[in-house]
């Protein structure tokens, strides 16, 4: 895991486990927006909690990859290549912010 993460994926978005792929993204847009450095700046743990709100989502929005962590822990992602937090899978930020 590329933030050093030691939490629980589902515990860090504020999910359960039964938790759909909207509920998922609603929890991730939710903390991104809360988060983000560029709107958070002063605090100075927004942009480690950003980042491991972005690792987060990007396991658990994934079928493949949640399938593994479920089963296996974060243990079950080595083998699949997982290399953290990568821009171009959520899109646009501003589509994020879109709401405010």
């Amino acid at each position: 895991m590329s933030t050093g993460t030691t939490r629980d994926y589902y515990e860090i978005l504020g999910v359960g486990r039964d938790a759909s792929a909207s509920d998922v993204k609603a929890a991730y847009r939710r903390l991104a927006i809360k988060y983000h450095p560029d709107r958070n700046p002063d605090p100075p743990d927004a942009e480690e909690r950003f980042k491991e709100a972005s690792e987060a989502y990007a396991v658990l929005s994934d079928p493949d990859k949640r399938a593994s962590y479920d089963r296996f822990g974060p243990q079950g992602l080595e083998g699949q290549g997982f290399t953290g937090f990568d821009p171009a899978a959520f899109g646009d930020f501003a589509d994020i912010l879109g709401d405010l």
